[in-house]
């Protein structure tokens, strides 16, 4: 059968699968020691759980059909909206604050470009229940130590934290009036990315006159204590989860930047992002407050394993293999191989990976396919090694070999 994979989908080989499960490992372990549990939802969901919330228009976005049932369904885009849904059918039992992550497969019919594929895996962490901005900064820290955990430090990534609060404050300050905050917000989220001419010509076209463009632009060009100075007291839940990180240890890695908007109109507060520090990627993750969502505070983040494969490829973090073999055995006749069985079993069992040829061949071929398998070490048993209870050892990389008993094989030899 021939074919590909359909476009903005993936293949894993055993080296990519390899990598997405060092990915995934580093997100549970991380979850894990920040007390977050595990939990999931189905990869199908009514089309009317998306369209609620973000209108008609993103059927354009979605996977989505009607199931034999006569029902409008769809494949998830995100985690946000399932979650929602659980913890709304048992919101009265669930003691809070709740702090849950997952990590689902999404689905987005949408242009692929770099860092953007048609399905990804993503890491969610949410907590539900916490209006405290220190929950703001626990999110924030579990990222960092996310990359942390990858190896990558403060020259790696960066992580860049707003408000919306104090990005409303600063624009009506300076005069921008609620009607026209839509597009402000559109024009200070696409700052970096996009001309200046163009988002000048976005204002005009929404009616800003010279003086609130004027106001857009300042307020963008806002950093570090200089905004949480401006906003005054709106500033407050920000400059103390920023303080929060700090007390950490893990200020070096996060900076006030109000460019920092994110996309997504539900967001309420406090809002971050958090890049490669070269900026030659998207966004590795980002998250923030969405208070007014599930009617309880709430807050979460995605990272998605596509731009941090990138990532971690492009800083050579990257495992190398996904199984190495503790030994290969060879049998150098066929009545040594019910020899050779019994001992790889039982290695086996110890925990050690160990691999042999499943045919009848010379030495030298079972020696070549060893090195061919990565092994380390070939272990070797012919007639003189069973009748003295014994194996030849070689390492296959230093050219050396010994004697070893069979005991000594399954009791630490490997250690």
């Amino acid at each position: 059968m021939q074919g590909k994979a359909l476009p903005g989908f993936r293949d894993f080989y055993p080296e990519e699968l390899t990598l997405r499960n060092h990915i995934f490992a580093t997100w549970r372990s991380v979850a894990a020691r920040y007390g977050f549990e595990e939990y999931d939802g189905p990869p199908l969901e009514a089309l009317d759980l998306y369209t609620q919330k973000s209108g008609d228009e993103i059927v354009q976005q979605l996977y989505a059909f009607r199931d034999k049932g006569d029902r409008d369904v769809a494949l998830r885009p995100e985690m946000t909206p399932t979650l929602a849904r659980m913890v709304a059918a048992r919101v009265q039992a669930l003691k809070k604050p709740i702090r849950w992550f997952s990590i689902p497969q999404l689905f987005r019919y949408e242009r692929q470009q770099r860092g953007r594929l048609r399905e990804h895996f993503q890491l969610n962490m949410d907590i539900i229940g916490e209006a405290s901005p220190l929950a703001d900064a626990e999110l924030m820290a579990a990222a960092i130590d996310i990359m942390r955990g990858f190896g990558l430090t403060a020259s790696d990534v960066q992580l860049r934290v707003s408000d919306r609060r104090v990005i409303r404050t600063l624009l009506t300050g300076r005069g921008i009036k609620e009607a026209q905050l839509e597009t402000a917000f559109a024009v200070i989220d696409r700052s970096e990315r996009v001309p200046k001419n163009v988002l000048e010509e976005m204002l005009r076209d929404a009616g800003y006159g010279k003086r609130e463009t004027s106001a857009v632009f300042d307020v963008a060009a806002l950093r570090g204590q200089d905004a949480l100075k401006a906003a005054s007291e709106t500033g407050e839940s920000l400059g103390q989860a920023v303080q929060a990180l700090e007390s950490m240890g893990l200020g070096e890695f996060v900076s006030i930047d109000l460019t920092i908007v994110r996309g997504l109109a539900y967001y309420t507060g406090i809002v971050w992002e958090l890049f490669d520090a070269k900026k030659s990627l998207r966004a590795v993750a980002g998250g923030g407050r969405y208070d007014s969502l599930l009617d309880l505070p709430a807050l979460g983040f995605g990272m998605g394993d596509v731009v941090l494969g990138e990532l971690l490829k492009e800083r050579g973090a990257v495992p190398k293999a996904s199984t190495e073999l503790g030994a290969f055995l060879i049998a150098v006749g066929g009545d040594d191989m019910p020899a050779m069985l019994q001992l790889a079993h039982a290695m086996r069992e110890r925990g050690i990976a160990v691999e042999y040829g499943l045919r009848q061949a010379g030495v030298r071929k079972q020696l070549e396919l060893a090195s061919a398998r990565g092994a380390a070490r070939a272990v070797i048993i012919g007639p003189e090694e069973r009748k003295d209870g014994l194996a030849v050892v070689r390492d296959l990389r230093a050219g050396t070999e010994a004697k070893v008993p069979l005991d000594k094989l399954l009791n630490g030899y490997f250690d």
